[in-house]
């Protein structure tokens, strides 16, 4: 059997982690072994923070959404509780863009919900609406 020679495939592999590791400090962009060690790193760091950035934009509409239901007279659950009983399908992105970009077209939305929330009896706060008429919180 012909001998297996790894110089070639090594050097590749060698540059190719030193080329990811352009502009890190120091021994991290000169050796191998340093650099390969700040790549790893970095690629998991990136996996994960991928991830993470979609719960980041998440919590950045809902506090778009609160500040502009709170706008309007109302809080974020009492909004988006309204809207599903309302059966509008808007999802928090939609919906902080319509707050950010379109202030009337949102006020609508609000006025939607909060008209589904006050025609249904059976709603968290006509309940604690007739509780406070009776003199007893709820």
């Amino acid at each position: 059997m012909a001998r297996v020679k790894r110089a070639i495939n090594a050097k590749k592999h060698r540059r190719a982690v030193l080329e990811q590791a352009e502009g890190y400090y120091g021994n991290r962009s000169r050796t191998f072994k340093a650099a390969n060690e700040a790549v790893m790193h970095s690629l998991q760091y990136a996996y994960r923070d991928r991830r993470a950035r979609k719960g980041d934009f998440r919590r950045l509409w809902i506090q778009r959404i609160n500040a502009a239901a709170r706008a309007n007279g109302t809080s974020y659950s009492r909004l988006i509780a309204g809207l599903r009983r309302s059966e509008v399908d808007v999802d928090r992105k939609v919906l902080a863009d319509l707050a950010v970009t379109d202030p009337d077209a949102f006020s609508r939305l609000v006025g939607v919900a909060t008209a589904a929330l006050t025609e249904e009896g059976g709603s968290d706060g006509a309940r604690a609406a007739v509780g406070a008429e009776a003199g007893n919180p709820s």
